[in-house]
């Protein structure tokens, strides 16, 4: 029964634990990604002050020492990118699509700034939408969501190692007859203890186990499916060689600690009815 028990914890815990790390690693990646990266989007809506704005802003641009890389965007690949919000309307003549250039901003304090008001000074139509500021909600999501799987993680084993304290508490309840024959015999507290790690290690072992298997499989198919997705985002939530060395651990981690909470527990209850 136990055993059945810490199997489910110790499987909601794997993967609290693993959506966690993959979380973290997931919202690094993102920003790293995207960290000094900014689109500049020219938004006039005639044809020729388009081409004309968008000429001075990559003068403006190629000559900014606050500019370390300037990539225009063909005509061709933005009306790939609205083909799917605005139909064959994107390629017509008669949409103004704007124009757009990706940059990276110098990894400098008030590079963004001096970009923009270079730009800024060229007409109101260049705009300057850097790529952390435009998704920092989606970051402040992978962020909580860390911090909600650590939660998850400290709450279930703290669950945990309250059910093997109960469990051990019954069994001293239940075996207290045969504790004071084995008293009487000679056998000391610590002795006693150590008979009820020993079953304790055995039941958890095989729960870790159990649970340990099949969160691991669940994680395998997820990652297969998130590498799979050809999302950026998605794809870089992997948990790393690290991230695996914390899952793996985790079984022989919660063992040990069952272990050792049923011998504390043991060799206190004990030493209180000498």
């Amino acid at each position: 029964m136990m055993a059945g028990v810490l199997a489910i914890m110790l499987f909601l815990t794997v993967l609290a634990a693993a959506g966690g790390i993959a979380a973290a690693r997931g919202s690094l990646a993102f920003r790293t990604a995207l960290m000094h990266h900014a689109t500049v989007q020219i938004v006039a809506a005639d044809g020729h002050a388009r081409r004309a704005l968008a000429a001075r802003a990559l003068t403006a641009l190629r000559t900014s020492p606050a500019v370390t890389k300037v990539e225009p965007v063909s005509t061709a690949e933005v009306a790939r990118l609205l083909g799917s919000w605005v139909g064959d309307a994107a390629t017509g003549a008669e949409l103004p699509i704007p124009m757009l250039i990706d940059i990276e901003v110098a990894p400098r304090a008030g590079a963004l700034a001096q970009v923009r008001a270079s730009l800024t000074a060229i007409g109101p139509a260049v705009r300057v939408d850097a790529h952390d500021e435009a998704l920092a909600k989606t970051g402040m999501l992978l962020t909580m969501l860390t911090a909600l799987a650590l939660a998850i993680v400290v709450l279930m084993v703290a669950g945990s190692a309250a059910m093997v304290l109960l469990t051990v508490r019954a069994g001293l309840a239940a075996h207290r007859d045969t504790i004071d024959v084995m008293h009487g015999l000679g056998a000391t507290d610590v002795q006693v203890a150590a008979l009820f790690r020993r079953r304790m290690v055995r039941d958890s072992a095989v729960g870790a186990g159990a649970g340990a298997l099949a969160a691991w499989a669940v994680i395998l198919v997820l990652g297969h499916l998130a590498a799979g997705a050809g999302s950026q985002l998605i794809g870089g939530m992997t948990l790393g060689q690290g991230g695996w060395i914390v899952v793996v651990a985790l079984p022989l981690a919660f063992v040990a600690l069952a272990a050792l909470i049923a011998y504390l527990a043991v060799v206190r209850a004990l030493g209180r009815t000498i």
